[in-house]
Protein backbone atom coordinates (compact mmCIF):
# COMPACT_ATOMS: atom_id res chain seq x y z
CA UNK A 1 0.00 0.00 0.00
CA UNK A 2 2.71 2.52 1.25
CA UNK A 3 4.72 2.24 -2.56
CA UNK A 4 0.62 2.89 -4.19
CA UNK A 5 0.16 5.57 -1.99
CA UNK A 6 3.75 7.25 -2.79
CA UNK A 7 3.09 6.45 -6.59
CA UNK A 8 0.03 7.97 -6.20
CA UNK A 9 1.08 11.09 -4.77
CA UNK A 10 4.27 11.55 -7.23
CA UNK A 11 1.66 11.77 -10.24
CA UNK A 12 -1.16 14.07 -8.97
CA UNK A 13 2.08 16.26 -8.99
CA UNK A 14 3.32 15.42 -12.33
CA UNK A 15 -0.28 15.79 -13.75
CA UNK A 16 0.04 19.49 -12.25
CA UNK A 17 -3.02 18.95 -9.42
CA UNK A 18 -2.19 21.70 -7.12
CA UNK A 19 0.40 20.17 -3.67
CA UNK A 20 -1.93 21.08 -1.27
CA UNK A 21 -4.61 19.26 -2.73
CA UNK A 22 -2.33 16.40 -4.20
CA UNK A 23 -1.57 15.53 -0.23
CA UNK A 24 -4.52 16.16 0.97
CA UNK A 25 -6.38 13.61 -1.70
CA UNK A 26 -3.19 11.19 -0.78
CA UNK A 27 -4.00 11.13 2.80
CA UNK A 28 -7.45 9.34 2.41
CA UNK A 29 -6.89 7.33 -0.48
CA UNK A 30 -5.49 4.37 2.28
CA UNK A 31 -8.40 4.64 4.13
CA UNK A 32 -10.58 4.23 0.45
CA UNK A 33 -8.66 1.38 -0.53
CA UNK A 34 -8.14 -0.98 2.71
CA UNK A 35 -10.38 -1.91 5.33
CA UNK A 36 -7.87 -3.18 7.39
CA UNK A 37 -6.34 0.38 7.65
CA UNK A 38 -8.56 1.99 10.27
CA UNK A 39 -7.87 5.09 9.69
CA UNK A 40 -10.90 7.30 9.44
CA UNK A 41 -11.93 10.24 7.12
CA UNK A 42 -12.71 12.34 10.14
CA UNK A 43 -9.78 11.08 11.96
CA UNK A 44 -7.24 12.39 9.02
CA UNK A 45 -9.76 16.22 9.34
CA UNK A 46 -9.17 16.45 12.86
CA UNK A 47 -5.01 15.72 12.32
CA UNK A 48 -5.39 18.58 9.43
CA UNK A 49 -7.01 20.75 11.75
CA UNK A 50 -4.83 20.57 14.93
CA UNK A 51 -1.82 20.60 12.86
CA UNK A 52 -2.48 24.51 12.29
CA UNK A 53 -3.65 24.89 15.84
CA UNK A 54 0.09 25.92 16.67
CA UNK A 55 0.89 28.94 18.50
CA UNK A 56 4.28 29.15 17.26
CA UNK A 57 3.26 28.93 13.73
CA UNK A 58 1.42 31.92 14.48
CA UNK A 59 4.61 33.81 13.89
CA UNK A 60 4.41 32.66 10.05
CA UNK A 61 1.22 34.95 8.94
CA UNK A 62 3.01 37.80 11.19
CA UNK A 63 6.21 37.88 9.70
CA UNK A 64 4.46 37.39 5.78
CA UNK A 65 2.43 40.47 6.20
CA UNK A 66 5.22 42.91 8.29
CA UNK A 67 7.37 41.60 5.19
CA UNK A 68 5.10 43.23 2.93
CA UNK A 69 4.03 46.32 4.84
CA UNK A 70 8.04 47.11 5.00
CA UNK A 71 7.86 46.06 0.88
CA UNK A 72 5.32 48.72 0.22
CA UNK A 73 6.55 51.03 3.10
CA UNK A 74 10.06 50.94 0.97
CA UNK A 75 12.22 49.85 3.55
CA UNK A 76 13.84 48.15 1.10
CA UNK A 77 14.67 51.78 -0.67
CA UNK A 78 16.19 53.36 2.74
CA UNK A 79 18.46 49.99 3.49
CA UNK A 80 19.90 50.17 -0.18
CA UNK A 81 20.90 54.11 0.01
CA UNK A 82 22.80 53.71 3.29
CA UNK A 83 24.98 50.53 2.39
CA UNK A 84 25.28 52.52 -0.99
CA UNK A 85 26.41 55.36 0.46
CA UNK A 86 29.41 53.91 2.53
CA UNK A 87 30.28 51.17 -0.50
CA UNK A 88 29.07 52.31 -3.70
CA UNK A 89 31.62 53.86 -5.25
CA UNK A 90 34.18 50.78 -4.43
CA UNK A 91 34.62 47.66 -7.29
CA UNK A 92 31.22 46.16 -7.20
CA UNK A 93 30.26 48.28 -4.70
CA UNK A 94 26.64 48.18 -6.12
CA UNK A 95 26.49 45.06 -6.01
CA UNK A 96 27.39 44.34 -2.76
CA UNK A 97 24.98 47.13 -1.47
CA UNK A 98 21.96 44.55 -3.32
CA UNK A 99 23.43 41.34 -1.47
CA UNK A 100 23.42 42.73 1.88
CA UNK A 101 20.28 44.44 1.45
CA UNK A 102 18.97 41.43 0.60
CA UNK A 103 20.72 40.04 3.90
CA UNK A 104 18.99 42.66 5.73
CA UNK A 105 15.32 42.48 4.21
CA UNK A 106 15.64 38.69 4.54
CA UNK A 107 16.07 39.19 8.11
CA UNK A 108 12.49 41.14 8.20
CA UNK A 109 9.81 39.43 5.99
CA UNK A 110 11.75 35.49 6.50
CA UNK A 111 10.40 35.22 2.83
CA UNK A 112 12.67 34.59 -0.33
CA UNK A 113 10.24 35.69 -2.72
CA UNK A 114 9.07 38.66 -0.80
CA UNK A 115 12.95 39.30 -0.42
CA UNK A 116 13.52 39.30 -4.14
CA UNK A 117 10.26 41.23 -5.19
CA UNK A 118 11.01 43.85 -2.39
CA UNK A 119 14.79 44.71 -3.05
CA UNK A 120 14.80 43.79 -6.99
CA UNK A 121 12.09 46.44 -7.83
CA UNK A 122 14.18 48.95 -6.29
CA UNK A 123 17.80 47.76 -7.10
CA UNK A 124 17.44 46.43 -10.72
CA UNK A 125 16.09 49.96 -12.59
CA UNK A 126 19.19 51.36 -10.44
CA UNK A 127 21.71 48.86 -11.61
CA UNK A 128 20.72 49.47 -15.01
CA UNK A 129 20.77 53.21 -14.92
CA UNK A 130 24.43 52.76 -13.42
CA UNK A 131 25.59 50.55 -16.48
CA UNK A 132 25.29 46.92 -15.23
CA UNK A 133 24.59 44.09 -17.46
CA UNK A 134 20.71 43.73 -16.95
CA UNK A 135 21.11 39.82 -17.00
CA UNK A 136 23.65 40.25 -14.48
CA UNK A 137 21.58 42.31 -12.13
CA UNK A 138 18.75 40.13 -12.74
CA UNK A 139 20.55 37.14 -11.20
CA UNK A 140 22.17 38.76 -8.83
CA UNK A 141 18.80 40.03 -6.74
CA UNK A 142 17.85 36.13 -7.55
CA UNK A 143 20.00 34.48 -5.87
CA UNK A 144 20.75 36.93 -3.27
CA UNK A 145 16.92 36.82 -2.56
CA UNK A 146 17.47 33.23 -1.55
CA UNK A 147 18.82 34.58 1.82
CA UNK A 148 15.74 35.55 3.11
CA UNK A 149 14.92 31.94 3.95
CA UNK A 150 18.56 31.47 5.68
CA UNK A 151 19.11 34.47 7.60
CA UNK A 152 17.01 34.59 10.50
CA UNK A 153 13.63 35.34 11.16
CA UNK A 154 12.79 32.24 8.32
CA UNK A 155 9.48 30.58 7.92
CA UNK A 156 10.86 27.36 6.78
CA UNK A 157 12.69 27.22 9.52
CA UNK A 158 9.26 27.74 12.08
CA UNK A 159 7.88 25.26 9.56
CA UNK A 160 11.04 22.67 10.34
CA UNK A 161 11.12 23.31 13.58
CA UNK A 162 7.19 22.23 13.73
CA UNK A 163 7.61 19.13 11.63
CA UNK A 164 10.67 17.78 13.77
CA UNK A 165 10.27 18.92 17.16
CA UNK A 166 13.15 21.62 17.05
CA UNK A 167 13.45 24.51 19.07
CA UNK A 168 12.53 27.36 16.52
CA UNK A 169 14.93 29.88 18.62
CA UNK A 170 18.01 27.39 17.67
CA UNK A 171 17.22 27.12 14.11
CA UNK A 172 17.31 30.99 14.19
CA UNK A 173 20.91 31.56 16.08
CA UNK A 174 21.74 28.54 13.92
CA UNK A 175 21.28 30.26 10.57
CA UNK A 176 23.20 33.49 11.28
CA UNK A 177 26.39 32.32 10.22
CA UNK A 178 25.43 30.14 7.19
CA UNK A 179 23.67 33.52 6.04
CA UNK A 180 26.68 35.73 6.32
CA UNK A 181 28.99 33.36 4.70
CA UNK A 182 26.91 32.85 1.89
CA UNK A 183 26.65 36.41 1.33
CA UNK A 184 29.92 37.02 1.27
CA UNK A 185 30.50 33.99 -1.32
CA UNK A 186 28.00 36.12 -3.00
CA UNK A 187 29.54 39.54 -3.17
CA UNK A 188 33.18 37.62 -4.08
CA UNK A 189 31.98 36.50 -7.02
CA UNK A 190 30.14 39.69 -7.70
CA UNK A 191 33.73 41.25 -7.50
CA UNK A 192 35.25 39.02 -10.23
CA UNK A 193 32.35 39.80 -12.48
CA UNK A 194 32.97 43.61 -12.17
CA UNK A 195 37.24 42.72 -12.75
CA UNK A 196 36.36 41.11 -15.20
CA UNK A 197 33.95 43.09 -17.51
CA UNK A 198 33.66 46.45 -15.68
CA UNK A 199 31.44 49.22 -14.30
CA UNK A 200 30.38 52.32 -15.65
CA UNK A 201 32.51 54.54 -12.76
CA UNK A 202 31.10 57.79 -14.49
CA UNK A 203 27.42 56.42 -13.62
CA UNK A 204 28.03 54.97 -10.56
CA UNK A 205 29.78 58.09 -8.97
CA UNK A 206 27.09 60.36 -10.18
CA UNK A 207 24.04 58.99 -8.53
CA UNK A 208 26.48 57.87 -5.20
CA UNK A 209 27.17 61.09 -5.90
CA UNK A 210 23.66 62.58 -5.51
CA UNK A 211 23.30 60.44 -1.93
CA UNK A 212 26.72 62.22 -0.54
CA UNK A 213 25.46 65.70 -1.54
CA UNK A 214 22.47 64.70 0.95
CA UNK A 215 25.07 64.29 3.78
CA UNK A 216 25.68 61.24 5.92
CA UNK A 217 23.49 62.55 8.47
CA UNK A 218 20.10 62.94 6.59
CA UNK A 219 21.25 59.37 4.69
CA UNK A 220 21.54 57.92 7.91
CA UNK A 221 18.49 59.33 9.72
CA UNK A 222 16.83 58.11 7.03
CA UNK A 223 17.71 54.61 6.89
CA UNK A 224 18.14 54.50 10.80
CA UNK A 225 14.43 53.02 11.71
CA UNK A 226 15.04 50.44 8.56
CA UNK A 227 18.36 49.29 9.78
CA UNK A 228 16.73 48.60 13.18
CA UNK A 229 14.25 46.76 12.56
CA UNK A 230 16.14 43.41 12.15
CA UNK A 231 17.44 44.24 15.43
CA UNK A 232 14.42 45.22 16.97
CA UNK A 233 12.74 41.50 15.54
CA UNK A 234 16.00 39.76 16.38
CA UNK A 235 17.19 41.26 19.42
CA UNK A 236 13.46 40.44 21.45
CA UNK A 237 13.96 37.08 20.55
CA UNK A 238 17.78 36.31 21.63
CA UNK A 239 17.14 37.99 24.67
CA UNK A 240 14.23 35.81 25.50
CA UNK A 241 12.29 39.14 25.80
CA UNK A 242 9.82 37.69 23.54
CA UNK A 243 8.71 34.30 21.65
CA UNK A 244 9.45 34.01 18.00
CA UNK A 245 5.86 34.58 17.62
CA UNK A 246 5.29 37.75 20.01
CA UNK A 247 8.52 39.21 17.99
CA UNK A 248 6.65 38.85 15.05
CA UNK A 249 3.43 40.24 16.43
CA UNK A 250 5.63 43.30 17.01
CA UNK A 251 7.47 43.30 13.66
CA UNK A 252 3.96 43.93 12.26
CA UNK A 253 3.47 47.09 14.63
CA UNK A 254 6.95 48.29 14.12
CA UNK A 255 6.95 48.20 10.44
CA UNK A 256 2.88 50.15 10.29
CA UNK A 257 4.34 52.48 12.62
CA UNK A 258 7.62 53.38 10.55
CA UNK A 259 5.87 53.57 7.08
CA UNK A 260 3.12 55.32 8.03
CA UNK A 261 3.95 57.52 10.48
CA UNK A 262 7.74 58.23 10.54
CA UNK A 263 8.20 57.56 6.20
CA UNK A 264 5.03 58.21 5.39
CA UNK A 265 5.33 56.01 2.64
CA UNK A 266 2.10 53.93 3.22
CA UNK A 267 -1.12 55.25 3.65
CA UNK A 268 -3.72 54.34 6.12
CA UNK A 269 -5.92 53.82 2.60
CA UNK A 270 -3.36 51.33 1.44
CA UNK A 271 -3.86 48.99 4.29
CA UNK A 272 -6.89 46.56 3.44
CA UNK A 273 -4.70 46.18 0.12
CA UNK A 274 -1.74 45.23 2.44
CA UNK A 275 -4.10 42.59 4.30
CA UNK A 276 -5.50 40.84 1.22
CA UNK A 277 -2.09 40.39 -0.39
CA UNK A 278 -1.12 39.17 3.53
CA UNK A 279 -4.08 36.72 3.24
CA UNK A 280 -3.54 35.71 -0.56
CA UNK A 281 -0.03 34.86 0.23
CA UNK A 282 -0.52 32.82 3.73
CA UNK A 283 -3.45 31.17 2.75
CA UNK A 284 -2.14 28.67 0.64
CA UNK A 285 0.71 27.93 2.88
CA UNK A 286 -1.98 27.50 5.41
CA UNK A 287 -3.70 24.55 3.68
CA UNK A 288 -0.39 23.21 2.61
CA UNK A 289 0.72 22.77 6.05
CA UNK A 290 -2.55 21.40 7.63
CA UNK A 291 -2.74 19.26 4.54
CA UNK A 292 0.88 17.76 5.42
CA UNK A 293 0.11 17.37 8.84
CA UNK A 294 -2.15 14.75 8.02
CA UNK A 295 -0.24 12.93 5.57
CA UNK A 296 2.44 12.79 7.82
CA UNK A 297 0.59 10.97 10.17
CA UNK A 298 -0.83 9.00 7.57
CA UNK A 299 3.04 8.12 6.16
CA UNK A 300 3.89 7.50 10.04
CA UNK A 301 1.05 4.67 10.23
CA UNK A 302 1.81 3.54 7.00
CA UNK A 303 5.69 2.78 8.92
CA UNK A 304 7.43 5.18 5.81
CA UNK A 305 9.90 6.85 7.96
CA UNK A 306 11.08 3.42 9.35
CA UNK A 307 11.18 1.50 6.22
CA UNK A 308 13.54 4.48 4.64
CA UNK A 309 15.48 4.56 7.72
CA UNK A 310 15.78 1.17 7.33
CA UNK A 311 16.51 1.28 3.93
CA UNK A 312 19.03 3.91 3.91
CA UNK A 313 21.16 2.74 6.64
CA UNK A 314 21.37 -0.92 5.02
CA UNK A 315 22.43 0.88 2.01
CA UNK A 316 24.66 3.72 2.57
CA UNK A 317 27.21 2.99 6.13
CA UNK A 318 29.22 6.16 6.43
CA UNK A 319 27.73 9.87 7.87
CA UNK A 320 29.39 11.36 4.80
CA UNK A 321 27.78 8.96 2.19
CA UNK A 322 24.54 9.19 3.47
CA UNK A 323 24.75 13.12 3.90
CA UNK A 324 25.59 13.07 0.09
CA UNK A 325 22.87 11.58 -0.87
CA UNK A 326 20.11 13.59 1.28
CA UNK A 327 21.98 16.39 -0.25
CA UNK A 328 21.31 15.30 -4.02
CA UNK A 329 17.75 13.96 -3.14
CA UNK A 330 16.93 17.20 -1.24
CA UNK A 331 18.26 19.38 -4.39
CA UNK A 332 15.89 17.17 -6.31
CA UNK A 333 12.90 17.93 -4.04
CA UNK A 334 14.05 21.85 -4.44
CA UNK A 335 13.45 21.59 -8.51
CA UNK A 336 10.19 20.30 -8.45
CA UNK A 337 8.48 20.97 -4.88
CA UNK A 338 7.98 24.58 -3.03
CA UNK A 339 9.69 24.93 0.22
CA UNK A 340 7.06 24.32 2.35
CA UNK A 341 5.31 21.16 1.49
CA UNK A 342 8.59 19.95 1.22
CA UNK A 343 9.73 20.12 4.33
CA UNK A 344 6.86 19.27 6.21
CA UNK A 345 6.68 15.96 4.24
CA UNK A 346 10.73 15.28 4.07
CA UNK A 347 11.46 16.83 7.07
CA UNK A 348 9.83 14.51 9.26
CA UNK A 349 11.43 11.40 7.42
CA UNK A 350 14.90 12.31 6.59
CA UNK A 351 15.71 13.89 10.18
CA UNK A 352 15.27 10.64 12.22
CA UNK A 353 17.77 8.44 9.67
CA UNK A 354 20.85 11.91 9.70
CA UNK A 355 20.03 11.66 13.66
CA UNK A 356 21.18 8.24 13.56
CA UNK A 357 24.44 8.71 11.84
CA UNK A 358 25.11 11.89 14.49
CA UNK A 359 24.00 14.60 12.62
CA UNK A 360 22.71 17.50 14.83
CA UNK A 361 18.97 18.16 14.55
CA UNK A 362 19.11 21.95 13.99
CA UNK A 363 22.01 21.66 11.53
CA UNK A 364 20.10 19.04 9.75
CA UNK A 365 17.44 21.93 9.53
CA UNK A 366 20.01 24.69 8.00
CA UNK A 367 21.35 21.83 5.91
CA UNK A 368 17.60 20.73 4.56
CA UNK A 369 16.75 24.89 4.37
CA UNK A 370 19.94 25.71 2.05
CA UNK A 371 19.08 22.84 -0.23
CA UNK A 372 15.53 23.97 -0.81
CA UNK A 373 16.99 27.98 -0.80
CA UNK A 374 18.92 26.73 -4.09
CA UNK A 375 15.64 25.28 -5.15
CA UNK A 376 14.44 28.67 -5.44
CA UNK A 377 16.69 29.70 -7.85
CA UNK A 378 16.47 26.32 -10.07
CA UNK A 379 14.08 25.27 -12.85
CA UNK A 380 11.79 23.69 -13.21
CA UNK A 381 10.28 25.62 -10.10
CA UNK A 382 12.37 27.89 -9.22
CA UNK A 383 10.17 30.71 -7.32
CA UNK A 384 12.70 33.39 -7.25
CA UNK A 385 13.21 33.13 -10.76
CA UNK A 386 9.91 33.57 -11.75
CA UNK A 387 9.87 36.70 -9.54
CA UNK A 388 12.70 37.75 -11.12
CA UNK A 389 11.08 37.59 -14.70
CA UNK A 390 7.82 39.31 -13.74
CA UNK A 391 10.16 42.68 -12.99
CA UNK A 392 12.50 42.48 -15.57
CA UNK A 393 10.66 40.63 -18.62
CA UNK A 394 13.96 38.36 -19.07
CA UNK A 395 13.13 34.67 -19.94
CA UNK A 396 13.42 32.18 -16.71
CA UNK A 397 15.84 30.06 -18.51
CA UNK A 398 17.98 33.19 -19.40
CA UNK A 399 17.70 34.38 -15.67
CA UNK A 400 18.86 30.79 -14.48
CA UNK A 401 21.77 30.34 -17.17
CA UNK A 402 23.47 33.60 -15.91
CA UNK A 403 22.64 32.44 -12.51
CA UNK A 404 24.93 28.94 -12.42
CA UNK A 405 27.86 30.34 -11.37
CA UNK A 406 26.04 31.62 -8.17
CA UNK A 407 24.54 28.83 -7.94
CA UNK A 408 27.91 26.60 -8.06
CA UNK A 409 29.20 28.70 -5.13
CA UNK A 410 25.61 28.59 -3.26
CA UNK A 411 26.72 24.05 -3.34
CA UNK A 412 29.83 24.81 -2.73
CA UNK A 413 28.52 26.61 0.70
CA UNK A 414 26.14 24.10 1.16
CA UNK A 415 29.09 21.33 1.30
CA UNK A 416 30.67 23.46 3.61
CA UNK A 417 27.95 23.25 6.14
CA UNK A 418 26.91 20.03 5.70
CA UNK A 419 30.29 18.59 6.68
CA UNK A 420 32.15 21.40 9.07
CA UNK A 421 28.95 20.87 11.85
CA UNK A 422 31.12 23.96 13.79
CA UNK A 423 28.90 26.39 10.78
CA UNK A 424 25.77 25.90 12.15
CA UNK A 425 25.80 25.32 15.67
CA UNK A 426 28.86 27.66 16.55
CA UNK A 427 26.19 29.93 17.92
CA UNK A 428 23.96 27.82 19.19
Amino acid sequence: MTLFVMIIFILLLLIAVPVGLSVGITSIIPSLISDDFSVSGVYILRSALGGVNSYPLLAIPMFVLSGIIMSKGGVSKKLFEIFSFFIGKRTAGIPYAVVITCLFFGAISGSAPATVAAVGSMTIPLMLEMGYDKKFAVALVAVAGGLGVIIPPSIPFILYAQATGASVSDMFIAGIIPGILIALVLMGYAFYHCKKYGEDKEKINAIVGELHSRGLKNVLFSSFFALLTPVIILGCIYSGITSPTEAAVIAVFYSLIISVFVYKTLKLRDLPDVFREAVRTFCPILFILAASVAFSRILTLLHVPQTVSIWMTGSFTTKFTILLVINLLLLVVGMVMDTSPAILIIAPILAPVAQTFGVDPVQFGIIMVVNLAIGFVTPPIGINLFVASSMSKIPVMEIAKKAVPMILLFFIVLLMITYIPQISLLLV
